[in-house]
């Protein structure tokens, strides 16, 4: 076991961390060597085994990062903006593989991971499932073959916790559909409608985001043009796809130079 790449978890108590734990501690190809908290939550210095409801796992949760990300190989952190980006430059310090799934960041916040990136691996995407990461191929494909008689929707469905909308799986989608076009995002994506908005204008993506009980994610790019609709769809009906892509992406990024990488460089897509 001690040969095994070690693994650092944060955001330890959330739906998401506690998935990656149990996803970890099944692994036979890594080991869990670290879970992180915020400072003053009530899991700080409880092993996480027994946190989580189990049987004890022998890694207490800590609210130092550092201290936990100099034992590891890797940091899988489906965090918030602002933690990941103080995450990021601790695992760059320890030089461990920085596998970020954490959504609604912005482009800023993604080229502040820049510097990071010189001295460690980041595998950063909006989304770590492999059907996901087929999804955006496809509607790269379906955008390109296709030109703007068809106008292009992107929707999607999460569980009323989640705070940030669009998904970052739908930004990832939307980026995909408009590189399949030739343009830029920020040109064409139409992210809200209310009221008297006028017609719909030719060329744009639109994104639609709905929350509600417990939907884990679903995600629809629609293409319809006048006659006729083409519609992709993923869904994802357990966190684990998105648990188990990650900590492949955490093995992945072992034989790496330092730099930053996706889920595609990650699949060989």
């Amino acid at each position: 076991m001690e040969d095994l790449p070690g693994i650092v978890i944060t955001g330890a108590s959330g739906r998401m961390g506690q998935m990656l734990i149990k996803t970890v501690v099944d692994s036979e190809k890594a080991r869990l060597v670290g879970a992180v908290e915020r400072t003053g939550h009530p899991w700080v210095g409880m092993d996480v085994g027994e946190a989580m409801g189990g049987q004890p796992l022998g890694v207490k949760v800590t609210d130092e990062p550092l201290e936990a990300f100099a034992k590891a190989q890797a940091v899988i952190d489906f965090t918030a903006p602002a933690a990941t980006l103080q995450f990021a430059k601790l695992a760059a310090q320890a030089r461990a593989v920085h596998v970020i799934g954490t959504t609604g960041m912005t482009d800023d916040d993604i080229a502040k991971l820049g510097p990071c990136g010189r001295h460690a691996v980041i595998v950063r995407a909006g989304n770590m499932s492999l059907g996901v990461n087929l999804l955006t191929q496809l509607t790269k494909k379906v955008a390109e073959a296709l030109d703007e008689d068809f106008d292009i929707e992107v929707i999607e469905a999460h569980h009323h916790h989640k705070v940030d909308a669009p998904s970052g799986t739908a930004l990832m989608l939307g980026e995909a559909a408009a590189e399949g076009r030739g343009v830029d995002l920020a040109d064409v994506a139409d992210r809200g409608r209310d009221g008297i908005t006028g017609a719909r204008k030719k060329g744009d993506i639109g994104f639609v985001a709905i929350r509600g009980g417990d939907i884990v994610g679903e995600h629809d790019v629609l293409f319809a043009a006048p006659g006729e609709r083409i519609t992709l769809r993923h869904v994802a009906t357990d966190r684990s796809v998105f648990a188990r892509g990650a900590l492949k992406a955490a093995l992945w990024g072992q034989d790496q130079k330092p730099g930053e990488y996706d889920m595609l460089d990650v699949l060989g897509l």
